[in-house]
């Protein structure tokens, strides 16, 4: 990426606005150095009087190959169960093979407020890729693709000490952000995955997490493809900034 940019500000500005979801990436592999100067970078985040609660676990090579083999296995029964209607869903309950093991649960109801931008979003990113409404095998297929990290050489696991509650994963998301534009600044591409955390133990079986940490999310990093999808811009709504009203 080349900034036009001069000043720090506007260098920041544009790194903000310019970083994208990518999904997408090229197999090319990330050299250490590298990755290591972005990392230095996160780990200058602010924390919670600086307890810095969060432990990130990284996956490569065939640690990472097998990682998505085992993820994906698990979306492939897990959609099996789905799609198997009532008996799919009891086989499931009674082998429990494909039922979500993570620390946090990734399937939930939407608030009705929030709606409106997550389906205008999924619209439009499944607009990009082609996708029909109606066709469910197709979205299948996509979503199965953040268990291959969208073909991302690297992904790194972000956990969250327990014991500071939700002031933990807070820091866990600054450092996350910091982590993401540094690499957007260093040329890297990004994709922060809620979804990797549907299942822990693959992760758990490749790495000594320490008890109090919870695995709160993934991301895929590397370098972007030419694809269509990387363009994808779902932009932002000004509304967020309004401030909320005094009750005076």
């Amino acid at each position: 990426m080349t900034l036009s940019a001069d000043t720090p500000s506007e260098i920041l500005s544009q790194l903000i606005r310019t970083r994208r979801s990518i999904r997408d990436f090229l197999p090319q592999a990330i050299p250490e150095k590298l990755l290591n100067e972005v990392l230095a970078d996160a780990n200058w985040s602010p924390s919670w009087s600086n307890t810095q609660p969060y432990r990130i676990a990284i996956a490569s090579g065939a640690v990472r190959a097998k990682i998505s083999s085992e993820l994906c296995s698990l979306f492939d029964l897990g959609m099996a169960a789905q799609n198997g209607g009532a008996l799919g869903k009891l086989r499931l309950l009674l082998t429990r093979r494909g039922l979500p093991d993570g620390d946090f649960s990734t399937q939930f109801t939407y608030p009705e407020d929030l709606q409106p931008k997550r389906r205008a979003t999924g619209a439009g990113l499944y607009e990009v890729l082609g996708i029909g409404r109606k066709d469910i095998a197709a979205r299948d297929k996509q979503m199965r693709r953040n268990f291959e990290f969208f073909g991302a050489p690297t992904v790194i696991f972000l956990f969250a000490h327990k014991g500071l509650h939700e002031f933990s994963i807070l820091d866990a998301g600054i450092f996350l952000n910091t982590l993401m534009l540094s690499a957007h600044a260093h040329g890297l591409a990004t994709c922060a995955q809620g979804a990797l955390a549907t299942w822990a133990s693959p992760i758990r079986s490749e790495f000594k997490i320490p008890e109090p940490y919870q695995l709160i999310c993934g991301l895929s990093i590397g370098y972007a493809s030419e694809s269509a999808v990387n363009n994808f811009n779902p932009g932002r709504s000004d509304a967020n900034l309004l401030q909320i009203e005094s009750q005076k």
